[in-house]
């Protein structure tokens, strides 16, 4: 029989009181897209079906910071960005600082199967989702109580203590959801969302949306979805790293993602995390971080749905 398998993540970063008070929902929420996406997978379904399934079910729950619940930037606003890609012919899709799409990461879909681009934004991203008739939503239902307290308090802050105690309090909010998979004809996928980063500027494109910085998907490899500080995923090229560590270099896909990030960037002053599965169906959940929501499921490797380092 084929191996299949499957890993999600619903963000790396700090701890905080409110993950500690609801560690109970989160690995609810994790282990819900998870089984719901592994059926799938049994059942005969692409990687690529399997990842955006995961993701939407992420996007649609309120404690992860993508779709509903997403971050709201600097003007009170929320936009999101969404990429995945397929391992067997490298098509990719993505889409930029989208307002109102109910998911982004099926926008990101479309974007790759039914255009000849593979990047769209802003408000041309709007307008095709609308030509798609993809489920669209007005500003509110997006915000969550829970973001705009968020909001609220970095605001106050900047008001009362000047603009440097806003860019450090930015630094520590961030958040993604991202899958990878592998199906039962041995094509990868590899998908990720998010709502951004709290108090960003207008215009901020996260790395979820970079085809080889937030996502990448390789047949030949592996498949990867990253989390944490965006502007580092950007500047390592992290996802495609991987990729790269694996067919240049000859290591094993642990070895890679244990380089790039605990050596390669262990000078670095930041977060980041990522998933990610080989064409061998094996697994792996590197970060850097105090906490990485996660989740991972095979045909040879029991379900594992965890919050903090091991």
């Amino acid at each position: 029989m084929t191996k299949i398998a499957i890993a999600i993540h619903g963000g790396a970063g700090p701890d905080s009181d409110f993950i500690k008070q609801h560690i109970k929902e989160y690995k609810e929420g994790l282990k819900e897209a998870i089984n719901e996406a592994y059926a799938m997978l049994e059942q005969g379904s692409s990687a690529t079906d399997v990842v955006e399934a995961a993701i939407k079910n992420l996007e649609d729950n309120t404690l992860f910071n993508a779709g509903k619940g997403s971050s709201l930037t600097e003007k009170a606003e929320v936009e999101m960005c969404a990429s995945i890609m397929n391992g067997f012919d490298l098509k990719c899709g993505a889409a930029a600082i989208v307002k109102n799409v109910r998911n982004p990461i099926r926008l990101a879909r479309q974007i790759m199967e039914k255009t000849k681009h593979i990047y769209l934004g802003s408000i041309g991203a709007a307008e095709f989702a609308r030509e798609l008739n993809l489920p669209m939503e007005p500003d509110a239902y997006f915000i969550t109580e829970r973001q705009f307290e968020s909001y609220e308090q970095t605001r106050k802050k900047l008001n009362d203590n000047g603009q440097q105690l806003a860019i450090e309090q930015l630094e520590k909010k961030h958040g993604t959801v991202g899958a990878v998979a592998l199906d039962i004809r041995g094509n990868l996928a590899a998908g990720t969302s998010t709502g951004g980063t709290d108090f960003c500027r207008q215009g901020r494109i996260a790395d979820s949306s970079m085809i080889g910085a937030g996502t990448y998907a390789n047949n030949d490899t592996c498949a990867v979805s990253t989390t944490g500080e965006g502007e580092l995923h950007m500047q390592y090229v992290t996802a495609f790293h991987i990729s790269a560590l694996m067919e240049y270099k000859g290591m094993s896909l642990r070895e890679a993602c244990h380089f790039l990030i605990q050596e390669k960037c262990k000078h670095i002053n930041g977060d980041m995390g990522l998933i990610a599965v080989d064409t061998k169906g094996n697994l792996v959940a590197e970060f850097n971080t105090s906490r990485m929501h996660r989740a991972m499921k095979s045909s040879t490797q029991d379900l594992i749905v965890e919050i903090y380092p091991k």
